[in-house]
């Protein structure tokens, strides 16, 4: 029988889930290619390896962008030598589920389903993102009640009301984790003259990164490049200057929660109210940021169990659960 794998085809990462044995990869979305013939050099963690610090031979892509294709043949690649990995040992092509944002466009849609197909899969099954983290997050979206899932990727954040396998009321902004590595780099760059790798906003990010102020703040050693001399420079940073410099992504975040709730039907929102709101995704780990949301909000919000593998694991189980999602889903046979 063909293997199943659901993939988490992610702006940053990309977690592969197989039935039977749970999440067998997740590695950064990030391929190294040479640049004089466009051979694939490295993929995943060996390909972040050299970002930063690839010569002029070696092109470093991340080929999605805001939870989309940005390029397909580099994409195709990526998913190729993931694809392989996951089903090494199988003599059949494999099944395969993809979670895409609940926003794309049909080209969009294609363009995903057109790469996994051509990565080696025997079938291409497309699911949106809030409803496969909803599913990871072991809620009950079969049933006729309302229930708010807000999922923080590392280009997208999907906000989205699901009843009856379906999504009803949804919006998606492309503000995410690499939206936060990028304020923090440009508070380091514009307070303390000082320039920072994405690499290293991301690991203050999730060293100290916090949502709102701490009553005893965090502190942390970082090294970057003077603006100025040009010479390498060690500064400290605390927590609640990182809160200062991410407002602006909470901000967008919080808008489109708000602007959800605002379109959610009377007798959804009594039932979102009741059971509050669930975060999935990496950037829902930030520290105390169900706290921001519960006070914006007045509804009480929770952080899912291993959020940053919700949308995998919900796309593998969709894939066991293809009947009952039919009408939800795009894909081979289901049109």
């Amino acid at each position: 029988m063909p293997r199943k794998i659901g993939i988490d085809l992610g702006t940053a990462n990309v977690l592969v889930y197989v039935k039977g044995r749970g999440i067998v990869l997740s590695e950064p979305s990030v391929v190294a290619i040479a640049t004089r013939d466009s051979r694939v050099k490295a993929v995943g963690a060996q390909a972040l390896e050299m970002l930063g610090r690839e010569p002029e031979s070696i092109e470093v892509i991340r080929p999605m962008l805001n939870g989309v294709i940005a390029d397909y043949d580099v994409t195709a690649a990526m998913l190729r030598h993931f694809i392989s990995r996951a089903n090494k040992h199988s003599l059949f092509k494999p099944e395969v589920m993809v979670c895409i944002p609940a926003g794309v466009t049909s080209v969009e849609m294609r363009a995903v389903r057109d790469a996994a197909l051509a990565s080696g899969a025997k079938k291409a099954y497309l699911i949106r993102e809030p409803l496969a983290a909803a599913i990871g997050a072991n809620i009950p979206v079969a049933k006729a009640s309302g229930n708010l899932v807000i999922d923080i990727g590392g280009g997208t954040t999907e906000v989205a009301v699901i009843s009856l396998n379906d999504i009803v009321v949804s919006t998606s902004v492309r503000v995410g984790g690499n939206k936060f590595d990028e304020a923090i780099a440009n508070y380091i760059k514009r307070k303390y003259n000082m320039v920072v790798g994405e690499r290293t906003a991301e690991s203050i990010k999730i060293e100290i990164g916090s949502a709102l102020p701490l009553e005893r703040p965090l502190t942390m050693q970082v090294r970057g490049r003077d603006q100025v001399a040009g010479l390498p420079r060690t500064i400290e940073i605390d927590s609640n200057e990182i809160t200062e410099a991410i407002q602006e992504p909470l901000e967008a975040i919080i808008n489109a929660v708000r602007a959800v709730l605002v379109e959610t039907p009377p007798e959804l929102a009594s039932d979102i109210i009741d059971k509050g709101m669930v975060m999935t995704g990496g950037g829902s780990m930030l520290r105390r940021i169900n706290e921001l949301l519960t006070h914006v909000t007045g509804v009480p919000c929770y952080v899912a169990d291993q959020p940053a593998n919700c949308v995998a694991i919900g796309t593998g189980i969709a894939l066991e659960h293809i009947d009952k999602l039919r009408d939800s889903l795009s894909g081979d046979d289901l049109n």
